[in-house]
């Protein structure tokens, strides 16, 4: 069905050029250039940035057997910003798998993390199913990946990517690879998986931007469908998503690196906007994920679960529809209701 540029996607919303071979948004918008790039991180060394000092989020107490064993239950696990591990039809899924200490392509310099990863990778279950949501240092951790390669049966995990990425996984020894464009599925170890587009933009080394897709993930099984949103600005195009393939049982919803908004509004999304996507997808439950972890913008490392409170408030969502998890706290699914949500929640304070 997909070749090359894709099919369906392509037609409708041409997801990349044919006169320079990048990738593009289907939304036109304005978007932040290098000389805007430049003048954030002028602003940014003239004025105080949040700490790294303090770690404001204490671990939860993940139980690490109980998912090392688990096969029946369907679980969600949040190790650390947009890492999450899903337990789903007997299979473990892994998104955007990220266990290093900086993200950044050394370990001696970049974004460092705020917050150790609450599984390690030798504490990880048989992993089956990895999806990768786009290419940036904070989502694709070449020592996470060649971590999971070099385990026990590691080399027989499926890696579901987007576009223009089966080659940097092959050069690591990966060779069971799925690259989806936009609205692509595909069927594997029970269930389904479908690329679905979201509004960023990809880059890994210095001029070799957008020559890569980005996407955000379905994955299905019989009775279940997880939405992983992976990292976006806000775009009507979710709306299409929750019309086409919701409602969705359980998201996972980027909420951080949002300021300064005049340069981070086209690619990431603040709390009220994760909270409209959650509408927007129709989904039952989600989760916030993509902040607390690294300090990688302006915004104070604790301001998103403030914001997302307020946000849920305002618009008369109740607390336990859109869940604040600690960093590796499991919630049990899909028997999340009003009733039986404290119970079904591993790892609290």
């Amino acid at each position: 069905m997909a070749f090359v540029f894709g099919s369906l996607s392509f037609s409708r919303n041409p997801n990349r050029t044919l006169a320079t071979k990048k990738y593009r948004n289907i939304q036109d918008s304005n978007e932040p250039g290098f000389v805007d790039f430049l003048r954030w991180r002028w602003t940014r060394f003239l004025r105080s940035r949040p700490s790294a000092e303090v770690n404001p989020f204490p671990l939860a107490q993940t139980d690490r057997e109980f998912l090392k064993t688990n096969r029946a239950r369907t679980t969600l696990t949040w190790i650390g910003h947009a890492t999450l591990l899903l337990q789903l039809n007997g299979k473990n899924i892994v998104t955007d798998p990220h266990f290093s200490k900086r993200a950044s392509p050394v370990q001696w310099a970049g974004p460092n993390r705020v917050v150790p990863p609450a599984l390690a990778i030798q504490d990880l279950p048989p992993i089956d199913v990895v999806v990768i949501s786009h290419n940036h240092y904070d989502s694709l951790d070449k020592n996470s990946i060649i971590s999971l390669l070099n385990r026990e049966g590691g080399r027989d995990t499926l890696f579901f990517v987007p576009l223009g990425l089966s080659t940097w996984f092959k050069k690591l020894g990966a060779s069971r690879i799925f690259e989806l464009d936009w609205w692509d599925q595909r069927e594997a170890k029970s269930l389904k998986l479908i690329a679905v587009p979201v509004q960023h933009w990809s880059l890994r080394i210095f001029m070799a931007r957008n020559t890569s897709l980005w996407a955000g993930w379905i994955i299905q099984s019989k009775d279940f469908s997880f939405l992983f949103v992976g990292d976006s600005g806000y775009t009507p195009v979710f709306k299409e998503i929750g019309q086409k393939l919701g409602p969705f049982d359980l998201s996972a919803i980027p909420m951080g690196a949002y300021e300064p908004r005049w340069f981070m509004r086209s690619h990431h999304m603040n709390p009220d906007e994760a909270v409209q996507v959650h509408l927007d997808v129709r989904s039952k439950k989600s989760v916030a994920m993509h902040w607390g972890t690294f300090i990688l913008t302006d915004e104070p490392l604790d301001e998103p679960p403030d914001e997302l409170r307020a946000a849920l408030k305002k618009m008369q969502i109740a607390p336990d529809e859109f869940l604040l998890l600690q960093h590796g706290e499991s919630i049990i699914l899909p028997n999340l209701n009003p009733q039986a949500v404290s119970e079904n929640r591993i790892g609290e304070r």
